[in-house]
């Protein structure tokens, strides 16, 4: 056989050998785009099916005469568990901790844990006919404060509730819940607290993710909104096989109490856990 023509026989089974090879990687690669856009997408809905292990740290300046500083870390772990083939309940938990300068001039700082908000949401597995997803259940407020002024010192329930809808990159809804003290230390006040969430965001095909929300509450008892917006941007990658995602947020003011806060900042990381 001439030696040329041997040359391009070797060759020709060298290209049909790695083909698949390449096939593979290709078709293992589209099958990690796939999924990280369906993370991406699950990551903006707060009744996913998906293990969560957010840690939150949000910072505001310009509290009190003083102008004093505050910082808040939250965990927040979100667990969803699977009741049948029609529905979840999603766990989500909130624990504090707090350090916050004085507002007044002289004072000394405090730092400690806040009060515990535990929420159920019951979940249908599949959105309405209208591609609504929504959740709904009870939240308790648990007085574990470490320190009298970091908490609420009462028991506290009332209803939670999330509506949102995602398509084309987009999601948009509400989170809300109201609670009530039941029970607790007797000399502090009463609470009957609402908050409303709504938000929106964007996603891109990069996965980087442009949100705008507000964590609005209403003090009942003392008749004052507290109104935070908050504008972030996040991005899921992964380091590894272990996704995760960072988020980085600017925080202003439109309505606050008197003393409170002008400006904030937050940092949030998210371990994800793929079911």
């Amino acid at each position: 056989m001439k030696p040329r023509l041997t040359g391009v026989l070797l060759f020709a089974a060298a290209l049909a050998a790695a083909m698949p090879i390449r096939f593979s990687v290709a078709a293992e690669e589209s099958a990690d785009t796939n999924q990280d856009a369906e993370l991406a997408k699950k990551l903006q809905n707060p009744v996913a099916a998906l293990i969560s292990l957010p840690f939150k740290l949000d910072y505001d300046a310009g509290i009190g005469p003083a102008n004093a500083d505050r910082f808040a870390l939250v965990v927040q772990p979100v667990i969803p568990i699977s009741l049948n083939e029609d529905w979840n309940v999603i766990s989500r938990t909130i624990v504090p901790f707090i350090h916050a300068g004085s507002p007044v001039e002289g004072g000394g700082s405090l730092g400690g844990t806040g009060d515990i908000l535990q929420s159920f949401f019951f979940s249908p597995m599949a959105p309405t006919a209208g591609g609504w997803i929504w959740g709904a259940g009870p939240a308790v407020s648990v007085p574990s404060a470490s320190k009298d002024a970091l908490g609420s010192e009462k028991w506290s329930v009332g209803p939670t509730l999330v509506v949102l809808k995602q398509g084309g990159g987009w999601t948009y809804g509400m989170l809300a819940n109201h609670l009530w003290s039941i029970g607790g230390n007797s000399d502090r006040a009463d609470v009957s607290a609402t908050l409303l969430q709504p938000f929106v965001s964007y996603t891109t095909n990069s996965f980087t993710t442009c949100g705008l929300n507000t964590e609005s509450t209403y003090d009942w008892k003392a008749q004052q909104w507290t109104v935070p917006i908050n504008l972030t941007v996040s991005q899921l990658l992964k380091i590894g096989r272990q996704p995760m995602s960072f988020l980085l947020g600017l925080r202003g003011y439109a309505q606050r109490p008197s003393g409170g806060p002008d400006w904030g900042l937050r940092f949030q990381w998210t371990l994800l856990f793929p079911r």
